[in-house]
């Protein structure tokens, strides 16, 4: 309560600032010169003519400093409570249902947020956040109130306008995407970012709370991350005041030892494969193996939700299993249908690596699918490296790299291995982190980071992958500095394997075709 009274005495502050110092103070002025020729004649006349109008000007100057310090670069400053994004949204709809009109709400999010403060740190992700508060602040009006949601989500109540319509306001949406482009400003490396904007927008009769308005935000969000990283998207309120339901959010997994052996047991963990790509040829250069869970109720679950519990429940041996034996069958099958493609890389966690058997497991699976040591890539975490001295995790390393297996450092850049740890483990590939490649072909700073990595690898005999790409910018600016090879969902998504032989055969159909060498065609 106390706030909203706060809140109205505010804006009538600033309504009764804008009528004594804007334009529309100069339709008062004759009547004040009038009012002093009555009340004392020709002296006081001239008095005021001297005096009003550079009271006038004074006044607007006094003004515009006295917004700038309160409002910062433009908006007010940025509030950290959800609840009063609400508020202030109810407060916006009171004020049209008088005299009518549209409102607003709009609903930020940083694209790679989580990841950029895991791979980066806290203090990066800060440093995000208050790049986006600054900017958003610069780019709004005064009156439109910002607010911090927490994990790299702001809000925007839109203060009511003439002739607001959705056009305007996807306007404003598109700008302030485009304004988040750039690393933050500050000093050292900053991971470059992107922003997905949904907007809440009620319809020509108003009708709805600022909840509902809120939520309708929220979805319209929802539905512009999974279009992709920089979208924009807009909803309305359901008819009838309804607000619409949010997406549904699978709610946390309770599994027991019981439910993901029977998992494992069913064939509903699985592989899916993910394409990689040689930026000199464009042809597949590899796939990466992810692991996927599909639940009979649940649909897809993603490995971040039964992975911590399947190791803790001492099952991840048999979920290595089952994901080499997959990658292998399905590399074995590409290969009979025609498909080219010269390994499968699968991803070794530190307890499989401990695992004093690991080397002959892998052993005796490429014996059974007929492959030789050459065709599987072991992908192994750059923390994992990093922390590894000579042990059984070092010694299994070096075992799969003797057998003629392939190396990769997954992760590359945030978990600070050596130079000598390179050698010592006999790394064949750098994968570098998706943290420094997003905004690549826009972004100085990450393309001297990544320059950089390419620079340290290319003496050391070292072939470079980047993760993460998701643009066609991205790819040619990564090929153009000289990045062996590509992965990202703007190449292609993770797939079951009946789903790869589709994209597999659309990617080739797109490639030129080869030189026919008999014909003396070159």
């Amino acid at each position: 309560m106390i706030r909203r009274v706060n809140h109205k005495l505010f804006d009538l502050r600033r309504t009764l600032a804008d009528l004594a110092t804007g334009p529309q103070a100069l339709a008062l002025l004759p009547l004040a010169l009038l009012v002093g020729f009555w009340a004392g004649g020709g002296a006081t006349l001239l008095v005021a003519l001297l005096t009003l109008p550079a009271l006038l000007v004074l006044a607007g100057i006094a003004d515009r400093r006295h917004r700038a310090g309160a409002a910062g670069d433009g908006a007010g400053p940025v509030v950290v409570d959800g609840r009063s994004l609400e508020e202030a949204l109810d407060n916006i709809l009171r004020k049209l249902r008088g005299r009518g009109g549209q409102a607003a709400c709009l609903m930020l999010a940083l694209d790679h947020f989580e990841s950029v403060r895991s791979a980066q740190g806290a203090r990066a992700a800060a440093a995000a956040t208050d790049h986006v508060a600054s900017r958003l602040r610069a780019n709004l009006r005064r009156r439109d109130r910002v607010f911090f949601l927490g994990r790299g989500r702001f809000g925007i109540a839109l203060s009511p306008a003439r002739g607001l319509s959705a056009d305007r306001v996807l306007q404003l949406a598109h700008r302030l995407r485009d304004e988040m482009q750039g690393p933050p400003r500050a000093a050292g490396p900053s991971p470059c970012f992107s922003a997905c904007i949904g907007i809440g927008m009620t319809g020509e009769d108003g009708g709805t709370s600022g909840a509902e308005l809120a939520v309708a935000a929220s979805a319209a969000l929802a539905a512009a991350r999974d279009a992709g990283p920089g979208s924009v998207r807009l909803r309305h309120p359901a008819a009838g005041g309804a607000a619409p339901a949010p997406p549904p959010v699978p709610a946390p997994l309770t599994l027991l030892h019981s439910d993901l052996d029977r998992a494992l047991a069913n064939g509903e963990i699985t592989a899916w494969f993910q394409p990689q790509l040689c930026t000199d040829t464009g042809q597949v250069s590899g796939v990466e193996a992810l692991a996927r869970w599909c639940h009979p109720r649940r649909g897809v679950v993603l490995p971040a939700h039964f992975l911590p519990r399947l190791e803790r429940a001492g099952l991840s041996g048999q979920l290595q299993s089952v994901i080499l034996s997959d990658s292998l069958s399905a590399l074995g099958k590409w290969r009979r249908l025609g498909f080219d493609i010269p390994g499968v890389g699968v991803n070794f966690s530190p307890g499989d690596l401990n695992d004093p058997a690991l080397a002959d497991t892998v052993a005796w699976a490429l014996d059974r699918h007929d492959l030789t040591p050459a065709c599987l890539t072991a992908e192994i975490l750059e923390t994992v490296v990093a922390a590894s001295p000579d042990d059984m995790i070092a010694c299994n390393i070096r075992r799969l790299s003797d057998m003629g297996c392939r190396i990769d450092l997954d992760d590359f850049g945030t978990g600070h291995a050596s130079i000598s740890s390179l050698k010592r483990f006999r790394i064949d590939r750098l994968k570098i982190d998706r943290s420094f490649v997003h905004g690549i072909d826009s972004d100085p700073a990450q393309q001297n980071m990544v320059a950089a990595i390419l620079t340290m690898a290319q003496p050391l005999e070292l072939d470079t992958l980047a993760e993460g790409v998701e643009t066609a910018g991205e790819h040619a600016r990564l090929a153009e500095l000289g990045c062996g090879h590509v992965q990202g969902y703007g190449i292609a998504r993770p797939m079951p394997f009946a789903q790869s032989l589709d994209w597999l055969r659309a990617h080739r159909a797109k490639l030129p075709a080869p030189p026919d060498i008999r014909s003396g065609t070159l």
